[in-house]
């Protein structure tokens, strides 16, 4: 991905390059933060990887990132669906089955518990999420920005249609392959017989429509995030290592406001030092016990 531009497109967006740097003092104490929890009219969560990796989705990076012999990072580029259509709709096959085979986690059901629960006592939580997996949305979370895209929606790259797609397989020629084994060797199918527009007179080709390395962002989905991080007096950073930009300047563009932000991972990232809360470990045996109904709450 453009790192640096898009990083400077983020923080243009929010208008808090100067002070994403700012540090805080960051402590683990749930206590306080359950108190600051119970004040806020308008929370934002914002997810990474870590959150579906509890639910045994592998994450793009580190050990698991790869596929086959390959990176998956450089599997999800545009130059690589050029090249290799095949095998790249092959890994998004296999992710796909993988993915509806997933159940949410205890983080995810614990967010889209926490949203409704709010949302009737007349406030709000916001989920920015950097997954494409919807397991946020099966677990009932209905507020959320998708920053990557969504690998159950399919793009043409002939006429431009989007369209949601749950096929499984999506076509019949990917049926029973994806399989992530290094040994086991490309399939090459045919362009033709990979999946299809099914607009009237198109039948062009079908990706994923995600956001890959090397793509910009949707504009429309950045506004709509600079807008939640402007607005939020509690922001989350869950289940993300911050090191993929934009998102990475998300947290420390709220907290240069002067707004509480709590992360929740398994280890310190390179911006923990940016929030005033960090609690270590599993986000789906932290999350439920800091979302869950405050005493203050009436409903």
């Amino acid at each position: 991905m453009m790192v640096n531009q898009l990083m400077l497109r983020a923080a243009a967006h929010c208008g808090r390059l100067t002070a994403v740097n700012q540090l805080t003092r960051t402590h683990s104490d749930m206590a306080e933060f359950r108190e600051v929890f119970s004040k806020a009219r308008q929370i934002a969560v914002i997810t990474g990887a870590g959150v579906s990796a509890e639910s045994g989705v592998p994450t793009i990076r580190g050990a698991e990132g790869h596929w086959r012999t390959w990176k998956t990072q450089d599997l999800a580029t545009p130059q690589s669906f050029c090249r290799h259509t095949s095998r790249v709709w092959e890994f998004y096959h296999y992710r796909r089955e993988l993915c509806l085979q997933a159940e949410p986690s205890a983080a995810h059901r614990a967010i889209a518990e926490c949203e409704e629960r709010l949302r009737r006592q007349g406030r709000s939580l916001v989920l920015i999420t950097q997954n494409i997996d919807q397991l946020h949305q099966r677990a009932g979370s209905k507020h959320v920005l998708e920053v990557h895209g969504n690998q159950y929606q399919t793009r043409c790259v002939s006429c431009g249609h989007v369209e949601v797609n749950h096929k499984s397989p999506i076509c019949p020629s990917l049926e029973g392959k994806g399989s992530p084994d290094p040994d086991v060797p490309d399939v090459l199918i045919p362009v033709k017989d990979l999946p299809r527009c099914e607009q009237k007179g198109c039948d062009g080709l079908l990706r994923p429509h995600v956001i890959w390395f090397g793509e910009t962002l949707d504009s429309h989905i950045l506004t709509a995030v600079e807008k939640e991080l402007e607005t939020c007096d509690l922001c989350l950073v869950v289940g993300t290592s911050s090191v993929v930009y934009p998102a990475a300047v998300f947290g420390p563009q709220v907290a240069s406001r002067g707004v509480p932000v709590a992360e929740f991972n398994t280890k310190r990232t390179p911006n923990t030092a940016r929030f005033r809360f960090h609690f270590p470990g599993r986000c789906s045996e932290t999350l439920p016990a800091a979302l869950a109904r405050h005493e203050s709450e009436l409903i």
